[in-house]
């Protein structure tokens, strides 16, 4: 799962603040202006997106700020906030526990997230829900979708759909846009909530337009698929666009797509390549599919079976079936390289064990023309028909091919026989 990481910050933290005016100093207010999340009580204009931060900079003005008052609450949550988003958990614990101890709701979201990932301290998913709750019984927005994150998971709680997506649409109503994204998915799912594709569309909305990247994917989501409608490739475009400015891998794998075939937009394979590796470099299997495609085709790219190889291995390394099928087949052809038997039925193999209409079909051949595995017609038609049940044409056909020539009759040659003259002669 990805980080939980959130913007946060309570009402409790600002009445912190106000009871104790001698922390207003101007290094205070420059830590707060660096790392305050404008989630927070009395920042919503000051406070800085994590996306956006300068923790470089936040790090540098927090610690001179905490460093004038060592028992500021506050500035231990909003250092710990910087160095969690520099990437250095196991720093940001240090000044989040004893805030979150103190009862910050910020910092207790923030270490109760880091506690869940397991990320630079030992995973403590009950603790960190524990932290959670106690921030989102407060409030605090960002804690109230976390805590929604761990039902829906079953994380350090019960797994619960319906307490998930109270928590989500607490948090959205507050206007926390990944929390309407999320609460969009239960709606789209069914999950804790009646399936209400209109209503998962209205809450993917309300995200998208303040900026949330995953609601923007899920929406094109629907404008491509046309679940709501007749699809609508441009629209979809736009959402993905706007979603992979942010570089939201998924969104930039599915413009990728788009791209490449022309849809809502005009075709461009190469920038269809540039969107799929920047996706691949994230890890998304697949656009590290999408991406070898090209390189075996020369579609937007140098023509490279070496790469799309690579690409392929690395796609079916995280579970990508067609990757694993495609990658079969380059060995089984030898494209670009050596035929490999054994390895064009070890991939073929991984791709028909989790029920890959091409991976099926395919091992189908092999087992039909004896190729790395003993000759059986009976396997292959099998593989062939379970091809064709998941709607693969090619798998149908080669059914139809073999069963028929399996029941074809045979002649059985008989003794022939020559007139007695013919003997007699």
């Amino acid at each position: 799962m990805s980080l939980r990481q959130t913007l946060a910050a309570s009402a409790a933290l600002a009445l912190g603040l106000a009871a104790a005016p001698g922390l207003a100093t101007e290094l205070f207010d420059a830590c707060a202006a660096a790392a305050a999340s404008p989630y927070e009580a009395g920042y919503a204009e000051a406070g800085v997106d994590s996306a956006k931060m300068d923790t470089a900079a936040a790090i540098d003005d927090c610690t001179a700020a905490l460093a004038e008052d060592p028992d500021s609450v506050p500035l231990k949550a909003w250092l710990g906030r910087a160095y969690d988003v520099g990437g250095d958990s196991a720093l940001a614990v240090t000044y989040l526990e004893p805030a979150a101890t103190a009862g910050n709701a910020l910092a207790q979201t923030s270490f109760g997230d880091i506690l869940i990932v397991g990320q630079g301290v030992t995973q403590d998913m009950t603790r960190g829900a524990e932290l959670l709750q106690l921030a989102a019984d407060a409030g605090f927005a960002p804690a109230q979708d976390s805590l929604g994150l761990s039902y829906d998971y079953g994380e350090g709680v019960g797994q619960d759909h319906l307490e998930a997506s109270r928590w989500y649409r607490r948090a959205a109503e507050q206007g926390l846009p990944r929390a309407m994204a999320n609460l969009g998915s239960m709606y789209a799912e069914g999950l804790g909530v009646d399936q209400d594709l209109v209503a998962a569309a209205a809450w993917y909305q309300r995200g998208a337009d303040r900026g949330d990247s995953r609601a923007q994917y899920n929406l094109g989501s629907f404008y491509e698929s046309g679940a709501l409608g007749e699809p609508d490739y441009g629209r979809a475009a736009e959402l993905y666009q706007a979603a992979a400015d942010q570089n939201y891998g998924l969104a930039q794998n599915a413009l990728g797509f788009l791209k490449q075939h022309g849809y809502g937009t005009a075709p461009d394979p190469e920038g269809a390549a540039a969107l799929y590796q920047q996706a691949a470099d994230q890890g998304i299997a697949q656009a590290q599919g999408n991406l070898a495609l090209l390189y075996e085709d020369g579609l937007g790219v140098t023509q490279d079976y070496a790469m799309a190889r690579q690409l392929y291995r690395q796609a079916s390394q995280s579970g990508n079936t067609d990757a694993a099928a495609n990658l079969g087949l380059l060995y089984l052809n030898g494209a670009g390289g050596e035929r490999n038997l054994e390895k064009a039925l070890s991939f073929t193999q991984q791709a028909a064990d989790q029920g890959n209409p091409v991976g099926l079909n395919n091992l189908g051949h092999l087992y039909e023309n004896g190729l790395a595995v003993t000759m059986d017609t009976t396997r292959a038609l099998e593989l062939y028909r379970q091809s064709a049940a998941l709607g693969y044409q090619t798998g149908a056909d080669n059914h139809q091919r073999l069963e028929a020539a399996l029941q074809a009759p045979t002649e059985t040659p008989s003794v022939k026989t020559y007139p007695r003259s013919k003997i007699d002669n």
